[in-house]
């Protein structure tokens, strides 16, 4: 869906005289559900999107999973329709960025060279992917992972199959892709700095369930090294010579090395920035009238009493709603469990719980690491701070209940399958 909706403002238009509404810059999930909690809420005024990319707005999950895969369209990708916005009053500027903040003036300057004021203003601008300036990077073949173009232009690539893959990165978007692109038929080799892949979120001895389940498959891993040069020929690339020096053929390699937020705007309009742009538990920044939510948002969490970013699908849907009540002038805090999921073949799992609160934590097992089976906990001083269930399902809520209650817990109860979660 890159075509401007029907309630969208038409490139070049002045709106220096509108009236100010509420602005949301970044067409994304978070803006998106904003733009929807505002309507909900029942507010009336103008309510204006303004999105750099020439989509309406868009989820990201289903770009390393399904829709990557050929399994998922354009429709799930769209956490409204294109209807959605016409039918409730929200503007939608399409492939227009947003070029300064002017705090003062309370006024959004665009690229077409017009101004847009606001009364109030999120900033959801999201995150960018890590460019690390490998020698080589600029061949043919080489492409970084994180828009829609992105996933538009792998999917023709890999759907093909046959193509020799390098992956750079072994965090859940690198497993996620070349997971896809080996269920595709592509030769698939992954690199990473760990020592076992996705060990930095869920530690080594979760990691390798996963490792082992896409060596099962045909995925080669080279662990833990890098890119030390792309190697190409007459512009195209051939191969990728590893820091550990090893060689690897390529016709095709995907960096995925993580992210970071995209600040550029707040920084230059002075607003406070530490790993994001740094909000309060309801989402509002160093300006009263500015608040932040999404991947670029560094929130301080209630719970832990310490700030933190997320760039997980629920992180966008639980911050849209609470930034939008917050620029109502209502009360609201971001004091929802992070959550996150992903599918990699066979493998389907869901992770709720403070990551940052795991480092020092007792893990606990209930079923079979051996048999992909299992629900993983993490308990610190007695109390689970996060859970994880791999090919078990229904159980996110009682793990959620178990997590924000607080409460002390057995862990011989919590390792046992016979004893129902929410008995513990």
């Amino acid at each position: 869906m890159s075509e401007s909706n029907s309630a969208a403002t038409p490139t070049g238009a002045d709106t220096s005289s509108a009236d100010a509404g509420m602005v949301i810059i970044g067409g994304g999930l978070a803006g998106a559900t904003a733009a929807d909690t505002l309507r909900a809420e029942g507010y009336t005024g103008p309510v204006t999107i303004v999105a750099e990319e020439p989509e309406i707005p868009y989820q990201r999950p289903p770009l390393s999973k399904g829709f990557l895969a050929g399994k998922e369209g354009d429709d799930a990708l769209l956490p409204y329709p294109a209807s959605w916005y016409p039918e409730h009053d929200v503007t939608v500027r399409t492939g227009t960025a947003a070029t300064a903040i002017d705090p003062a003036a309370h006024a959004v300057s665009l690229s077409d060279g017009s101004v847009l004021p606001y009364a109030k203003l999120l900033i959801a601008t999201g995150a960018l992917p890590r460019v690390i300036p490998f020698p080589g990077v600029e061949l043919d073949g080489v492409h970084y992972f994180r828009s829609k173009a992105d996933a538009v232009a792998m999917k023709e690539l890999l759907s093909a199959g046959g193509h020799n893959l390098v992956m750079i990165g072994s965090g859940w978007i690198g497993m996620e892709i070349a997971a896809t692109a080996r269920e595709l038929g592509n030769n698939v080799t992954l690199l990473g700095l760990e020592d076992v892949p996705l060990s930095v979120a869920i530690g080594k001895e979760l990691g390798a369930v996963f490792a082992a389940r896409h060596e099962e498959a045909g995925v080669r891993f080279v662990l833990p090294a890098s890119a030390a040069e792309i190697k190409g020929d007459a512009g195209r690339v051939t191969g990728v010579v590893t820091t550990t020096g090893v060689t690897l053929p390529a016709d095709l390699v995907i960096v995925a090395v993580g992210v970071v937020p995209n600040i550029a705007l707040a920084k230059e309009a002075g607003l406070a920035i530490d790993n994001g742009i740094q909000v309060s538990g309801s989402l509002q920044s160093s300006d009263p009238d500015i608040f932040a939510a999404g991947d670029v948002a560094n929130s301080l969490h209630p719970v832990t009493g310490a700030y933190a970013r997320s760039e997980h699908w629920a992180n966008a849907i639980a911050a849209g709603k609470v930034a939008a009540r917050s620029m109502l002038g209502r009360d609201a805090v971001l004091d929802d469990i992070p959550y996150f999921y992903t599918d990699q073949f066979d493998l389907g799992m869901e992770y709720s719980g403070y990551g940052a609160l795991t480092r020092d934590a007792e893990l606990v097992v209930r079923g079979s690491l051996e048999k992909r089976e299992f629900i993983a906990f993490w308990v610190l001083e007695g109390r689970v701070v996060a859970g994880m269930n791999v090919n078990i399902w229904d159980v996110q809520d009682a793990i959620k209940e178990l997590i924000g209650s607080g409460r002390t817990v057995d862990t011989q109860a919590l390792a046992d399958p016979q004893i129902p979660l929410e008995a513990i």
